[in-house]
């Protein structure tokens, strides 16, 4: 199993390519099952839970390409693949592939809005809790549709087709409004969801299904609406770029010092974080490029968090936040909303020398002047990152193991640090 090698200590300076989003690329490649003609994805990041989300939808039929390299293309630049789902040919997706990445779960909306049928496998347990699947299968029902479970598995059927409905969420579920965006796309008449999700990737989502011949008013907003059509067409979509690389990379920088350029990054889908990040003592700002990052010598402010969902501060920030504030000048106070037990990473960001405390769903971070490297297992894709953060700033030479997690959600990490400055390499186990 590889490992990540950093000697800290350096700061970063230059120039980092933000990749395509990750948690747009899986919805939009779900889509490609709402329709036999071909949905062309550009900007598709090269990942682990691509590739498998690859394999999954192959599972039922979806023929995929990728365009060639081009002259002149840099190994970084993003993907343009081709999705086409002629014919589904398996409605079933089985717990083998389900259970190795929760989104492909919501491949249960489109499977049902076109066939009329899906079984699908429950994606059992998470590392950062349970994340459970109710309110998606509430989606399901309100739009019509007998939902049964039977060993492990949703059983979904809507012979007759889906029909539009009011869908008023009780809580904010991004799953849940995808979900619902797909399955009410090709629904009879007409849908309206009150209290969606609103994040970015909900905009884009809906967005290419408008490209595809949905009709969809108010994604982004409080409440959407939408009027189901008969069928969807082919589309050519570029996905939006990823917020959440933006912010790691972001933080990255206001840990180690220097001054970065995060090119293609787009302010406006974080901004919430950007701010509490201004807070902390880092300069950013708007660049023609993209976006600009820089600190000079002075020291880490400290700043409370609470996440929220969009536009607050994102859970997906929150691990790597909480590196940043480990080396901060005073105490900070890091509230988690979203999910139990997304506070794994403490116990290995403490191994680096972090002080830090659990308060219930509260971390109370004490800086510190300085963090030593050490070895450290990743638990998650986010704790992983954090870790890489911090060692990127800790005196001597930090290990970090189980770095698969960081190959699901980073594309080239030690390439785009390293041209930045930073020391750092990727391990193959000997063995």
């Amino acid at each position: 199993m590889d490992r990540i090698r950093i000697v800290g200590g350096h700061a970063l300076n230059g120039s980092i390519e933000i990749s395509g989003a990750k948690n747009a690329a899986l919805p939009l490649m779900i889509a490609s099952l709402l329709t036999d003609e071909a949905l062309t994805l550009e900007n598709l990041p090269r990942l682990a839970d691509v590739n498998l989300l690859v394999r999954i939808l192959g599972n039922h039929g979806v023929d995929f390409s990728i365009n060639g390299k081009r002259p002149g293309e840099a190994t970084i630049a993003g993907q343009t693949v081709h999705l086409r789902a002629e014919r589904i040919v398996d409605t079933t997706a089985p717990y083998n592939l389900v259970s190795k990445m929760r989104a492909s779960f919501w491949v249960v909306a489109p499977l049902l809005a076109r066939m009329g049928e899906a079984r699908v496998s429950l994606p059992g347990g998470c590392a950062i809790g349970t994340r459970p699947v109710d309110l998606l299968l509430m989606v399901l029902e309100r739009l019509g549709a007998q939902v049964d479970i039977e060993s492990g598995y949703v059983i979904a059927k809507a012979p007759r087709g889906l029909k539009g409905a009011e869908i008023d969420f009780p809580k904010v579920t991004v799953g849940g409004t995808h979900t619902a965006l797909m399955a009410a796309a090709l629904a009879q008449g007409s849908t309206v969801i009150h209290n969606p999700a609103r994040e970015p990737e909900i905009v884009d989502l809906a967005d290419c299904l408008i490209k595809m011949g949905a009709k969809i008013k108010g994604a982004g907003s409080p409440v959407i609406e939408i009027e189901g059509v008969g069928r969807l067409g082919g589309a050519r979509h570029a996905v939006l770029p990823d917020r959440i690389e933006t912010g790691t990379y972001a933080m990255a920088v206001a840990m180690t010092g220097g001054d970065v350029v995060l090119k293609g990054a787009r302010p406006e889908l974080l901004q919430g974080a950007l701010d509490i990040l201004g807070h902390t003592g880092a300069m950013v700002s708007a660049s023609d490029e993209g976006l600009r990052v820089r600190r000079d010598g002075g020291g880490i402010d400290p700043v409370d968090i609470t996440t929220e969902p969009f536009p607050g501060f994102p859970t997906d920030l929150q691990a790597q936040f909480m590196a940043l504030m480990t080396m901060s000048q005073g105490t900070s106070r890091i509230r988690e909303t979203i999910f139990e037990n997304r506070f794994m990473h403490v116990s290995e960001l403490t191994r680096l020398g972090a002080r830090i405390r659990l308060d219930g769903d509260a971390a109370i971070v004490q800086g510190v002047e300085r963090l030593k490297g050490a070895p450290v297992m990743a638990t998650d894709l986010r704790a992983s990152v954090s870790l890489v953060i911090a060692a990127l700033a800790a005196e001597g030479e930090t290990l970090v193991n189980r770095v698969y997690h960081l190959d699901r959600g980073f594309e080239h990490l030690e390439h785009k640090l390293g041209q930045c400055g930073a020391e750092i390499e990727r391990l193959s186990n000997p063995g």
